[in-house]
């Protein structure tokens, strides 16, 4: 085929088929025709153009010659034209669309005079389990700050932190959302927004926080139309009254309240570029959640307000030098009768629901708390600090209450006085357990496969450099296990923990559901690393429950403004420990409550629980449970100062406050103690090798353990304090202790078989190994105690000095 090309681009093509003079028309020629009779075949014409001019120079470019006969065009010149018409038409149908849908939002838009009569009250409603209302929040405050009554370098830290441009845009910042999407990009996370002040007001005010185009639009020209509306001066006056900062505080009057207990007009450079950085993420940025991050954000606002000449060089270095120290006051209107429990659920909020939500605020959040027994746990702690702190110096105490089928918490008392302090020991106190720990380490064991009367030598004991201790300062020879923990034995517990190995038990209390970080060390066994008494409370629940963990929570679910459900909670209960060792463990703590160290807590129906007490008695536990509860109890000081007493004072008030409770309960029986014969292990044991465990891990955190028989581990090479006392001290020392310490544990109170001579030091074994398990005896019946005592349980035989 021969091809020609005129001017006008048209082609011409003469094919010879073996007949002179016979030709076909050509197919592209044949479409040129066809379209020329639409309207836009003028479009078509200078298309066609442009593609043959293309074909021509090609065919005339060196070393292409003329095209072949029969050669097709490539299928993508013959289709690109189609192409370009089909952007063209999307590009003007989008535009159209877009336009009209502009007009349509903007015509829905709410009238902007809603900004100046806008009242921000009942931002978050609490409620009981049963409905009844426990806290209505608002503005902490109700103080409204003219624009006058703003201090002028508190706006400036606002417009230097959230928009520093807003002089001189329109409600829109195109270049704040361009320098936005430059800092994510190279942050590769989202550090920075590019919404103005204008728009924020705009979400305050009118818009609900979901996340959607339409969304943004109508936040786009609401803001537009703010800012033709009022002027500059009225949308900052109307923002800083009513921006979210955390802590219940809505304005910047309510923050001033909040974090440092002043009104604005007395607030520092510091304390007002700390306030203004708080303003994308409270909860991120709040100086009682991150005072770190609060003091680092802190700096970001003041950098920012150097940089658009806010304030001077000295100014901002002044600033920087100055510690960050807030003097928090309890909001003005957000009494609560049990202020540790809503405060707790205040704190969980912003990981439950988006922080947009919060800022929005109208929200009601339903509880777990029963209000009944929550008052009851109240009147508890105080009764006991009350009653029993002056005589044995301890001057707080905690109180968690938990049904353990499904995680919710019933009551939460956090301390003696929330006005006096906030801390909540409950959730926020990091402490050492003491041998409350024992459980994990026992139920891991048991786990592994092992009987509850397999037998150790209790007996003078040194590994690595570490050497435990037992409170009576005495040794009883072989003990099981069962017995062991009944009469809280240390060196058996070490043991125990030696023989099924670290990982093994920090996996198990983890699985169980302590979450703080625990060290492998020795001491580990004892209660060495620090939990809190939520999450020892939640994981003594799941023995109570079979071995099955459900996560300890107050929310059952949030509603917005709009009546919607933007959160429930959805807690399944995970079986994380064999039903056989979670039975075969609740029956052993069954015994340390019948005949051990938990006496006190009898309530004359099954109970199963551990009494606790870290170095020098500093701490003071008990965590006990019946199938339906489980209760923790801590009592100490915040200080850490020792105290005078002993972990049954704990056993006291556990009794104090569940001898209440359990009038609405039925009786309940826990599982049967299954066979143990042919019993095979749920999880792998993983010893500990001697000699590989370096001596600081395995000398690292001393601590008591409870005065059920037992005294917290002594090391075998001083550390350098103890090095540094003089001879005289160590003396004067051991003989607190020895005055102090309960002798009424350190007798075995009950056991399967009768306790075994103490063994003389030269006589213990100092290896681990543990001595043949005997045959089982029959378990011990329960002792029957009425239901409603007039008098305490009897303590065990010696356990009467206490």
């Amino acid at each position: 085929m021969s091809a020609k090309f005129n001017n006008s681009g048209s082609t011409q093509s003469n094919r010879a088929s073996g007949k002179s003079g016979s030709s076909r028309q050509n197919p592209s020629a044949r479409r040129s025709r066809r379209r020329s009779k639409s309207p836009a075949a003028p479009l078509f014409a200078k298309l066609q153009s442009m593609t043959n001019s293309k074909l021509r120079r090609r065919s005339e470019s060196p070393g292409q010659g003329t095209p072949e006969p029969g050669h097709k065009k490539p299928l993508y010149w013959r289709w690109w034209p189609w192409v370009l018409l089909g952007l063209g038409v999307g590009v003007v149908g989008s535009g159209v669309y877009a336009y009209r849908t502009v007009q349509a939002v903007d015509q829905k838009l709410p009238d902007t005079g809603n900004i100046l009569t806008f009242v921000r009250d009942g931002t978050m409603t609490i409620k009981a389990a049963d409905g009844t209302i426990l806290q209505q929040l608002g503005p902490a405050t109700r103080d409204k700050l003219t624009f006058d009554q703003i201090p002028p370098q508190l706006i400036e830290a606002f417009l230097a932190a959230e928009d520093q441009d807003f002089y001189e845009h329109n409600g829109i910042d195109y270049q704040s959302i361009a320098r936005a999407v430059i800092a994510n990009v190279s942050a590769g996370e989202l550090v920075e927004g590019g919404s103005t002040i204008t728009q924020q007001l705009a979400r305050i005010v009118f818009l609900s926080q979901e996340r959607s185009f339409q969304r943004k639009l109508r936040e786009a020209l609401l803001a537009q139309k703010i800012e033709r509306d009022l002027d500059k001066q009225q949308i900052l006056e109307y923002y800083l009254n009513l921006v979210y900062l955390g802590s219940s505080a809505y304005g910047v009057a309510d923050a001033a309240w909040v974090y440092f207990s002043k009104t604005a007009d007395q607030l520092t450079l510091s304390e007002m570029a700390m306030i203004a950085g708080m303003a994308p993420a409270p909860s991120v940025y709040s100086p009682l959640v991150d005072p770190v991050a609060a003091e680092q954000r802190r700096n970001v606002v003041l950098a920012r307000m150097l940089d658009s000449e806010f304030i001077t060089q000295a100014e901002m270095d002044a600033a920087i030098a100055t510690p960050l120290t807030v003097n928090p006051s309890i909001p003005k209107r957000l009494y609560s009768e049990i202020p540790y429990f809503t405060s707790y659920i205040q704190q969980q909020l912003p990981l439950l629901i988006p922080e947009e939500e919060l800022k929005v605020g109208g929200l009601t959040v339903e509880t777990t708390v029963n209000l009944e027994w929550q008052r009851i746990a109240q009147n508890t702690v105080r009764n006991a600090i009350a009653n029993y702190g002056p005589g044995q110096n301890f001057e707080q105490a905690a109180l968690v209450c938990i049904d353990p089928r499904n995680g919710e918490i019933r009551a939460l008392v956090g301390g003696d006085d929330f006005a006096e302090s906030q801390f909540n020991r409950a959730t926020q106190a990091q402490r050492q357990p003491g041998s409350t720990f024992k459980t994990f380490v026992y139920t891991a064991v048991i786990a592994s496969g092992s009987s509850p009367y397999k037998s150790y030598v209790d007996a003078k004991f040194v590994v690595d450099g570490y050497e435990p201790q037992n409170y009576s300062r005495g040794y009883r020879g072989s003990v099981s296990i069962r017995d062991a923990l009944v009469s809280s034995i240390n060196i058996v517990a070490v043991k125990a923990l030696i023989d099924v190995g670290f990982d093994p038990v920090i996996r198990m209390a983890s699985n169980m559901g302590i979450k703080s970080e625990l060290l492998p060390t020795y001491s580990l066994a004892l209660g060495a690393s620090e939990v809190n008494l939520l999450e020892l409370t939640s994981a003594y629940g799941t023995l109570a429950t079979q071995g099955n963990y459900a996560e300890p929570h107050g929310v059952v679910r949030v509603i917005n403004r709009s009546g919607e459900v933007i959160y429930e909670s959805e807690v399944e209960p995970k079986r994380v420990v064999d039903e056989t060792s979670a039975a075969i463990m609740t029956w052993m703590l069954q015994g340390v409550v019948q005949n051990g160290t938990g006496a006190r807590a009898q309530l004359g129906r099954p109970v199963a629980g551990k009494t606790g007490t870290s170095e020098e008695r500093r701490d003071l536990w008990f965590v006990g449970y019946t199938p339906q509860l489980v209760t923790g109890v801590w009592l100490g000081n915040d200080d850490s100062r020792p105290t005078y007493g002993a972990s049954s004072t704990a056993a006291r008030t556990w009794r104090d406050f569940m001898g209440t409770i359990v009038q609405w309960l039925p009786v309940q029986e826990f599982p049967e103690l299954p066979r143990l014969e042919g019993r095979r292990g749920s999880i792998e044991a993983d010893p500990v090798r001697p000699g590989r465990v370096s001596a600081s891990s395995a000398r690292n955190n001393d601590n008591n353990d409870d005065e059920g028989g037992d005294r917290t581990e002594r090391r075998s090479e001083p550390s350098r304090r103890e090095r540094s006392r003089s001879n005289e001290e160590e003396e004067k020392t051991e003989d607190l202790r020895e005055r102090l310490r309960d002798s009424g544990d350190s007798g075995d109170s009950g056991g399967d078989s009768a306790p075994a001579p103490a063994a003389p030091p030269e006589a213990a074994a100092p290896e681990p190994a543990p001595a043949a398990e005997p045959a089982p005896p029959e378990p011990l019946p329960p002792v029957v105690v009425p239901t409603e005592p007039v008098s305490e349980p009897a303590p065990p035989p010696e356990a009467a000095a206490e």
